[in-house]
């Protein structure tokens, strides 16, 4: 038995991308359908970090009375460059105006969750795509098997993949899944959850002779740090003594306060944009499209920004029969994307140090980080990258 659906909007991922993009469209009054491989909890349970930019905050306030990003994430409105032993505070509503909020993605999740089944959503649960049939380019349809094993076919006059970075969904638009630009970067972080009070109120970006480190927060008795590391490293393979000691050894200056350490990983350093965002009546956004490195914490935000700009042209195609929008998204949306990589890459050749470094690059290292913190128009450029350029 086959179960056969039809919807204006498929939406195949119930990320941020994919539940905004929902929301949005739901105030447009367009009707979506949206699934997922994951289940509920497994979705609301991972936890990831989460640095939102200002536009990024506004958007998520459209959610109403589900939107706690604003009273349960923290509003932050600066940032430590901490190099050559010294600390130096970026302060980002003096140079730009606008500031970045501390509220990690599953929380987002949550959020956009409660909100569309508040609404009624048609969202499942537990699915799995087995491909996109393109043999009428006007209405795709997502092939799939549902949470009881049984088929299910979803027929759309726009098919969206919002599904990650393994995205089912980008072959149709690329031809591949390998069909992008692609950066492996030599170096990991090492990341850590421990039960021990906020060490510093802001983040601190620390670039040191033995490599970067990342002070974050999770929140009053929750900590995030990480340290560069090699990509092979075993996260089990240290003591936590060993991890405090390279932890703090790499934010020279600073007394970290320790505390029981409950979570562990190494996450690797990729970049990757597809070479197409979309084909027909088929798009992709967020990890589908493009990946960066954490270290300008653009991930989530980019994957807002594709939305932000793919609701609008869905609601002017289907609502107005009005295709010049959508003709032009993927060049719209590559524009952000690629400045976005520059300073994804920029902060992470800045502040991270790579195994053949000479004397040469180590000083013309320091020499770019003083160049940022001695300059009000250097500031002023991480600060407008980092708490998000207009949307």
């Amino acid at each position: 038995m086959t179960t056969t659906l039809r919807t204006p909007v498929a939406i195949v991922g119930a990320g941020p991308a994919g539940l905004l993009l929902a929301h949005l469209l739901d105030e447009a009054g367009i009707d979506s359908i949206v699934v997922d491989l994951r289940t509920q909890g497994e979705i609301e349970s991972t936890i990831r970090a989460g640095i939102l930019e200002q536009g990024t905050v506004e958007l998520l306030d459209r959610l109403g009375e589900h939107s706690r990003a604003r009273i349960v994430g923290h509003r932050h409105d600066g940032i430590e460059l901490r190099f050559d032993g010294e600390g130096h505070r970026i302060d980002f509503p003096s140079l730009t105006g606008r500031s970045a909020w501390l509220y990690p993605q599953h929380e987002v999740l949550k959020d956009l969750i409660a909100a569309r089944v508040a609404a009624g959503q048609d969202l499942r649960f537990g699915v799995t795509v087995t491909g996109i049939d393109e043999s009428d380019q006007e209405h795709p349809r997502v092939l799939a098997v549902d949470a009881d094993g049984k088929e299910l076919v979803i027929e759309a006059d726009f098919v969206v993949g919002a599904d990650g970075s393994r995205s089912v969904v980008r072959p149709s638009v690329v031809g591949s899944m390998q069909g992008g630009y692609f950066r492996e970067y030599p170096f990991a972080w090492f990341g850590i959850l421990c039960e021990a009070p906020p060490s510093s109120n802001e983040l601190i970006y620390s670039n040191s002779p033995d490599g970067f480190a990342l002070i974050s927060q999770r929140s009053e008795t929750v900590q995030r740090m990480y340290f560069q590391c090699d990509p092979k490293l075993d996260p089990s393979s240290l003591s936590e003594t060993e991890v405090w000691e390279n932890i703090q050894k790499r934010v020279p200056g600073t007394d970290l306060i320790e505390g029981p350490i409950f979570q562990r990983d190494v996450l690797r350093f990729r970049s990757f944009v597809s070479h197409g965002m979309r084909k027909h009546r088929i798009a992709i956004i967020g990890d589908a499209a493009h990946t960066v490195p954490p270290t300008g914490a653009k991930g989530m935000n980019l994957a807002v920004a594709d939305v932000a700009l793919l609701h609008e042209a869905l609601r002017a195609l289907l609502q107005e029969n009005d295709s010049r929008l959508i003709d032009t998204f993927e060049q719209r949306a590559m524009q952000r994307i690629w400045k976005a990589q520059h300073f994804s890459w920029w902060m992470t050749s800045m502040l991270h140090v790579t195994d053949d470094a000479s004397d040469f690059d180590r000083r013309r290292q320091l020499g770019e980080l003083r160049s940022i913190a001695q300059s009000t128009a250097g500031q002023t450029y991480l600060a407008e990258a980092y708490t998000g350029w207009p949307i």
